[in-house]
């Protein structure tokens, strides 16, 4: 079984690798793909280039042997649909089970993505929830974890997608936008960052005024 972990890693951040990691050990995936996208269609356009936020996550990955990255987005042309980067996936791997791991926020905005249905079924949707996030009662969520919701992560090796989980380990809350801020506050971010992500961030001041 396979993971693709999107997003736009602008920085990748410890939070990043403890879901990642979660998701390899309690699943036992062989490996999981980060997938950083070019022009993302729910979030802001990244503040660097594509050249330094693949180096971070080079730098951040590079010590697991199950983390691979995952260039297609950044070559395709246009918007990064998930549906898209997910019908390639499957295409190579037509009988391997398929995860596609997201946090809590973009589960709750699932509706609104790209032919939402068609992603649900190629793929299981694993979920990832910090400390503090609230999940959706919208109605469309519901109907779908009604349907697809498991608690046995076996379950996800026997079928190649269409079910949903939701991971049990420990919780690490960081995001990308309040590391931006701090680092443009000069703030500390020791506890949130890689020695070697952070150090590559002060040698090209990235994120500064």
């Amino acid at each position: 079984m396979i993971a693709l972990f999107g997003g736009t890693f602008d920085p990748i951040h410890l939070g990043h690798i403890n879901m990642a990691t979660q998701c390899i050990t309690e699943l036992s995936l062989d490996a999981l793909h980060f997938l950083p996208c070019a022009v993302p269609v729910h979030k802001a356009q990244p503040g660097i280039t594509d050249t330094h936020r693949l180096a971070m996550l080079s730098l951040a990955t590079e010590g697991n042997s199950k983390f691979r990255i995952d260039h297609r987005e950044l070559k395709r042309q246009g918007p990064s649909y998930s549906l898209l980067s997910l019908q390639e996936c499957r295409a190579e791997q037509p009988n391997t089970p398929l995860v596609f791991l997201m946090g809590m926020d973009s589960f709750n905005s699932l509706p609104s993505w790209f032919k939402w249905q068609e992603i649900i079924e190629l793929c299981h949707i694993v979920v990832y929830q910090r400390p503090g996030e609230i999940q959706s009662t919208a109605a469309e969520l519901s109907d779908y974890l009604a349907r697809s919701l498991t608690v046995d992560s076996r379950a996800l090796h026997h079928q190649l997608g269409g079910l949903c989980y939701f991971l049990s380990g420990q919780k690490l809350d960081a995001a990308s936008s309040e590391i931006r801020k701090r680092i443009k506050n000069r703030e500390n971010t020791e506890h949130l960052l890689t020695d070697k992500v952070r150090n590559y961030i002060n040698e090209h001041l990235l994120y500064a005024e």
